[in-house]
């Protein structure tokens, strides 16, 4: 089959399979449930020292960007912000963590269904944000696996050896 004779998808099946791949699915990289499934509060809480962001850091960070381009999104009002992006990563509170890792889940499910529940009208003023949060979910994901392999709480056959 040629790239011609390929099917052509729509920029909601694009945006939806981006979201998922980063939240769930299986594919180039980990996703957020994978990197984050089995840490503790303490490994969440630790880093290496040299001023990098703990895991229970970066969950935050995807967090609150996700929340805040959700709300958005759905035409809700924005909640005041300093646009200091390093306040971002700094609300974690190590006695939440689990509560933090089902946030992190449920942002991320009602993206998934937001963009199954919008017309291609609503993506196409969207889809470029959309697509960024896909990539930057990726990048911290990517990071949170890289603190586990340096406090030796990686799993290899999750994914990246």
């Amino acid at each position: 089959m040629h790239a011609q004779d390929k099917p052509e998808t729509s920029i909601k099946a694009i945006l939806l399979k981006q979201l998922k791949s980063t939240h769930t699915g299986k594919d180039w990289f980990v996703s957020a449930r994978v990197a984050v499934d089995g840490v503790t509060a303490e490994q969440a809480k630790w880093t290496d020292g040299s001023g990098n962001h703990s895991i229970g850091q970066l969950t935050n960070h995807i967090i609150f960007w996700n929340e805040r381009l959700l709300s958005s999104f759905k035409g809700l009002p924005e909640e005041k912000f300093s646009d200091d992006n390093e306040e971002t990563f700094n609300n974690f509170d190590v006695k939440q963590w689990d509560a933090t890792v089902k946030k992190l889940d449920a942002v991320m499910t009602e993206w998934e269904r937001a963009i199954e529940k919008a017309d291609e009208k609503k993506l196409s003023g969207w889809y470029e944000n959309i697509a960024n949060i896909s990539t930057h979910n990726a990048y911290h994901v990517g990071q949170i696996v890289f603190n586990r392999k340096l406090q030796g709480s990686w799993d290899s056959s999750k994914g990246v050896k």
